[in-house]
């Protein structure tokens, strides 16, 4: 149990340090990106997270075999 915590908290730090990259780096370019999620639809949204969703998963697996 304590191992999977430790991989859960690993997993959500390496999460962290991904999705601040862009806002440090390019804090301009990151508000455009924003800004042209707002202005998408729910159905792209959707999309796009299940496609997110979907390769996270593909690539959980092709690391754990």
């Amino acid at each position: 149990m304590q191992e999977l915590l430790q991989s859960l908290l690993v997993g959500v730090s390496l999460l962290l340090i991904a999705e601040g990259i862009l806002p440090f780096l390019a804090p301009h370019f990151w508000r455009e990106i924003m800004a042209r999620a707002l202005a998408s639809s729910d159905l792209n949204l959707r999309i796009l997270g299940a496609v997110s969703m979907f390769l996270g998963v593909a690539l959980l697996l092709l690391t754990r075999s």
